[in-house]
């Protein structure tokens, strides 16, 4: 068995995340939505590392939701298996009913980015956890805020922690960390990737959709000028000024 290595600053930031907003306490039964990508594995090593030295005791599942289109999850269990993190396969029936519910001209990967997340709300308060934990990582949060404010015009990013409808806790202990960080991580351990394969929209003949690359790209081109953007936007999400904005419930 390789041994597992996950740099020290990962592993510094993300203590340093759970602190700072208080993610993950004494007694917490988590359920971590693990596709089998670079973000969502990572994070499943992490989590076995924290449970080793943390000072407060907690549990973890990766759970993995089968769309119900024959993927194939062997490597996947194999790695799980070999390293000792708990993971159960959470079957569905997504696919199936996709072109009876999905709507003319939407978008698929929407689409099933939000039944996968239905299913991981489903799995985990049926397995009895009280939270649910992502992968989404700080490039994750600046590309939705971006998009949201331009497609949506809204101001919205990805929250550390925040509380469904439904009253379940979602964490995102990776939100304060870079994607490349992970993607080095995952390329240095030799990670047995799920790619795009095993996303249900690739069975459709459809136009793949293209805002968030086209974030990416425009992003790492304001990246290559200003070299610490991230790291500003990163503070600016914990430093902003409510009165400063076209707020009518600030007027008189």
């Amino acid at each position: 068995m390789q041994k597992i290595e996950i740099s020290k600053k990962i592993l510094r930031q993300v203590g340093k995340t759970n602190s700072e907003f208080n993610l993950i306490n004494e007694g917490d039964r988590i359920i971590l939505g693990l596709s089998g990508g670079k973000d969502s594995l990572m994070l499943a090593h992490i989590l076995k590392r924290t449970m080793r030295h943390a000072p407060f005791k907690f549990e973890f599942l990766a759970v993995t939701i089968d769309y119900g289109m024959g993927e194939n999850f062997d490597n996947l269990i194999a790695h799980t298996k070999e390293y000792e993190i708990p993971h159960q396969i959470y079957k569905t029936e997504i696919f199936d009913i996709a072109s009876d519910k999905i709507r003319e001209n939407s978008s698929y990967c929407s689409f099933f980015s939000r039944m996968r997340r239905g299913a991981l709300y489903s799995a985990t308060t049926k397995l009895g956890f009280n939270k649910l934990a992502l992968g989404h990582h700080l490039d994750d949060a600046v590309e939705s805020f971006f998009m949201n404010m331009f497609y949506n015009s809204t101001m919205r990013a990805l929250a550390p922690k925040y509380q469904a409808e439904n009253g379940l806790e979602i964490i995102r202990p990776l939100i304060q960390i870079r994607e490349r960080q992970l993607f080095d991580g995952a390329l240095k351990n030799n990670f047995p990737l799920i790619g795009n394969d095993a996303c249900p929209s690739m069975k459709f003949n459809i136009k793949m959709p293209h805002v968030r690359a086209e974030m990416k790209e425009m992003l790492a081109d304001l990246e290559k000028k200003h070299p610490s953007m991230f790291e500003s936007i990163n503070r600016s999400f914990s430093n902003f000024h409510l009165d400063s904005f076209f707020n009518k419930i600030n007027i008189n």
